[in-house]
């Protein structure tokens, strides 16, 4: 597979994304690093492809606005993103390194900041 440098730009758009999302729901959510690394793991050429498939669609579920719960309404808001989101991290989370991880810690970070 030939680099195509740091991230492609439709990679850079999720990343921005993502970090919108995670930066809104910061304290009310308690899987965002989970989620960031996932999103790391998802973009990593070497992760499967099916893994890759199963972590877009459980981000896309967190992403989008319009979904089961809406994220807007108090304690339970979130409940539905969570469910999909471990279940999904249960089949693939042994996929997620720790290079995956510190990017979603660093992330963190920079949208805290």
């Amino acid at each position: 597979m030939k680099d195509q440098g740091p991230e492609p730009e439709r990679n850079r758009i999720d990343t921005r994304r993502l970090k919108k999302k995670i930066l809104g729901a910061l304290g009310k959510v308690p899987f965002s690093e989970e989620a960031a690394a996932a999103h790391f793991c998802a973009l990593d050429p070497a992760t499967p492809k099916h893994v890759k498939t199963a972590i877009l669609a459980a981000l896309a579920y967190f992403i989008v606005p319009a979904d089961a719960i809406p994220d807007f309404i108090a304690v339970l808001g979130f409940t539905d993103d969570a469910t999909v989101f471990w279940a999904v991290w249960r089949l693939v989370g042994s996929h997620v390194s720790d290079v995956h991880r510190r990017r979603a810690q660093a992330l963190l970070r920079s949208a805290s900041d």
